[in-house]
């Protein structure tokens, strides 16, 4: 009697052993081919003198131009547009509308801008995206001291 409920536990235990097995390939096989869609997201960057992140024009004096190299890199997995706006408090310095960059399309946009206020500003680069022109999508913030 002993022997066959021996039996009996080891083919349970057995069973119990190959459906976890045949549920975890399963599993596996089915992430490998559904995988979950990756979240997209742009890139906005400047780059100061020369295209280097660093050199950025943060001493100026009033009514020199600072000049930067604003960069946008299209990762949303779809053809994308964008507004660029480069501003300092109220006053808009620079603006861009329609930068359409298709999936991983990216563009570098020479941008100039002058202060004339003394004393530190800062200076916002802001990119929307269209035609969701409300919501900032990225910033990117550069403090100058004008003298």
């Amino acid at each position: 009697m002993k022997v066959l409920i021996s039996m009996t536990a080891d083919k349970i235990v057995s069973t119990i052993l190959i459906v976890l097995i045949i549920l975890g390939v399963s599993a596996v096989i089915y992430i490998v081919f559904n995988p979950q869609p990756k979240e997209g997201f742009t890139e906005l960057y400047i780059l100061g003198e020369n295209g280097k992140a660093g050199n950025y024009p943060i001493n100026m004096s009033a009514g020199e131009t600072g000049k930067v190299t604003v960069g946008i890199v299209n990762h949303e997995y779809n053809k994308t547009s964008y507004k660029l706006l480069v501003k300092s408090g109220n006053k808009t310095l620079y603006q861009k509308s329609n930068v359409t960059l298709q999936p991983n399309g990216e563009i570098e946009i020479p941008v100039e801008f002058s202060l004339t206020k003394t004393g530190n500003s800062t200076v916002e680069f802001l990119l929307y995206k269209v035609p969701d022109e409300i919501k900032v999508y990225r910033s990117v913030y550069l403090t100058v001291n004008i003298s």
